[in-house]
C-alpha cells in the first residue's frame, strides 16, 4: 500500500511540474512580439550608449550598430503582433493528465516486478558451516600468496575464532603483526585466544598482550576483564579488584553483566579474607533456607572426575531464569564440602530485580571452578542443566562433564 501511495504522489508531482507553465498566467492579454522586441531594442541601445560613453566604441561603429538595430525593429514590426502566450490549452492538460498515469502503470506492469513488493515466503538460503569453512580456507590460501596483507591475516584470525579453531586463530594473529598494534580490542581478543590455548595460563604472551591493549586504550572492557582474570589466577586479588571495579563503571548498574562481574569481585574479596563493600552482593551468603520461594537439592561429583578437582576448588550452584545469563540465586562452597545439600532462595539473590521468587521456573546447574570465576571457563566441571518449577525440592545435580 505504501508503494502505491508513493507512486501516486510522484505522478501528481510530475503533472504539477508539466502543467505549471499553463496554470500560471502572467496576463490575460498575453505578451506581444512587438513588446518583446521593443524591450530588447532598448536594452541593446543602452549598452551601445554605455560603450560609447566609456570610449570602448568609436563614433562610426556606434552609428552603424544603431542603424542596424533600427532596421531590425522596423522589419519585426511589419510581421505583425503575434501573441506568444495564448489561452490555456485545456485539451492538452486533460490528455496529459489521463495518459501519463495510465502509461506509467502500464510500463510498470510490463517491465516492473510487482512480486518484489511481497515478503519472500519460501525458505531463505543460509550460509552453512561448510560454506563458512570453504570461504575461510579460500581466504587462507589467498593470504599464503600475499603474506604481507596484515589486515587480511587479522580477518582470517577472527574467522577462525568464530569457527572455534582457536589454534589457527592464534597463528593468524601472529602473522597479522603490526596491524594489531593500535587496536586494543584485537589485542585483547588475541590475548584471550593465547590464554585459552595455554589451558587458561596467562603467564607470558597473554599478559604482555593485555598490557599492550591497555596501553592503547586503558578503558577497553575486554582488556580490563582479562587483566583482572590474569591477576586473580595469579593470586593478585587486589589487582584483580582494581581492574574489575574500573570495568564496572562502564556497565549499567544492575545489568546482568554488572552483577556477574560483581560476583567475581566478591570472590576476590573472599580470597583476601575480606567482606565485599556494603551494597555489593555478598560472596559469603549462608547456605540456608529462607522463607518464601526456593529450590533445593543435592550436588555430588562423578567419581570418574574426582582426580580433576582439588579440595579447595570452588563449587557454585546457580539458578537462572530460563533464557537469561543473570543468576537469580548462587551458592558457593568447596569441593571438600561435597556432597552438598543446597537451598536457593531470595537471600542468595544478586540483585533486587533478579529474585527467585519473581520466577515461575528456573534453570539449575552446578559448576566446579579452579579459579572461582563467575564466568564459565574451559576446564570447569559441569552438571547438566535442569529446568524446575520454583518450589521444587530433591533436585539431584551430578557434576559429570568437562567444559571445553
Amino acid at each position: 500500500m505504501g508503494f502505491w501511495v508513493a507512486g501516486a504522489l510522484a505522478v501528481v508531482l510530475v503533472l504539477a511540474l508539466l502543467f505549471r507553465p499553463f496554470l500560471l498566467k502572467t496576463s490575460s492579454a498575453g505578451v506581444s512580439r512587438r513588446q518583446l522586441n521593443t524591450a530588447i531594442y532598448r536594452d541593446q541601445l543602452a549598452r551601445l550608449e554605455r560603450d560609447r560613453a566609456e570610449n570602448m566604441l568609436a563614433e562610426a561603429d556606434y552609428t552603424q550598430a544603431r542603424d542596424e538595430l533600427q532596421r531590425s525593429v522596423i522589419e519585426d514590426t511589419r510581421e505583425g503582433d503575434a501573441t506568444l502566450v495564448n489561452r490555456t490549452p485545456r485539451k492538452t492538460i486533460v490528455a496529459l493528465g489521463l495518459l501519463l498515469p495510465v502509461a506509467a502503470i502500464g510500463l510498470y506492469v510490463m517491465l516492473g516486478s510487482p512480486a518484489a513488493m511481497q515478503a519472500p515466503s519460501g525458505p531463505q538460503h543460509k550460509v552453512s558451516a561448510q560454506d563458512m569453512e570453504r570461504l575461510v580456507e579460500g581466504l587462507a590460501a589467498k593470504l599464503e600468496q600475499d603474506p604481507g596483507n596484515l589486515q587480511g591475516w587479522s580477518m582470517l584470525a577472527r574467522s577462525y575464532k568464530m569457527l572455534g579453531r582457536n589454534k589457527e586463530a592464534e597463528q593468524a594473529f601472529d602473522r597479522a603483526g603490526a596491524f594489531l598494534d593500535n587496536d586494543a580490542q584485537l589485542l585483547a581478543v588475541y590475548a584471550d585466544l593465547a590464554a585459552t590455548n595455554a589451558n587458561g595460563n596467562f603467564a607470558g604472551k597473554p599478559t604482555q598482550l593485555i598490557q599492550k591493549a591497555l596501553k592503547v586504550d586503558p578503558d577497553n572492557g575486554m582488556a580490563l576483564w582479562l587483566d583482572g582474570t590474569a591477576a586473580f589466577r595469579g593470586q593478585q586479588y587486589e589487582a584483580a579488584i582494581r581492574s574489575w571495579e574500573r570495568l564496572t563503571k562502564q556497565l549499567e548498574p544492575d545489568s546482568e553483566d554488572s552483577n556477574m562481574l560483581q560476583e567475581s569481585i566478591n570472590a576476590a574479596y573472599t580470597a583476601l579474607g575480606k567482606t565485599a563493600p556494603k551494597g555489593s552482593p555478598t560472596s559469603k551468603a549462608p547456605v540456608t533456607a529462607a522463607t518464601g520461594a526456593s529450590v533445593s537439592g543435592k550436588v555430588d561429583l562423578d567419581p570418574a572426575l574426582k582426580d580433576k578437582a582439588a579440595p579447595g576448588d570452588t563449587v557454585m550452584v546457580i539458578a537462572r531464569a530460563p533464557g537469561s545469563r543473570m543468576p537469580v540465586a548462587v551458592v558457593r562452597a568447596r569441593v571438600s564440602d561435597l556432597p552438598l545439600t543446597f537451598t536457593l532462595d531470595d537471600s542468595l539473590s544478586m540483585s533486587p530485580q533478579a529474585k527467585i521468587s519473581l520466577a515461575s521456573q528456573v534453570d539449575v546447574e552446578a559448576r566446579i571452578s579452579k579459579s572461582g570465576m563467575a564466568q564459565p571457563e574451559p576446564g570447569d566441571l559441569m552438571s547438566a542443566v535442569q529446568t524446575v518449577k520454583v518450589g521444587a525440592s530433591g533436585i539431584a545435580l551430578q557434576v559429570n562433564a568437562v567444559r571445553q
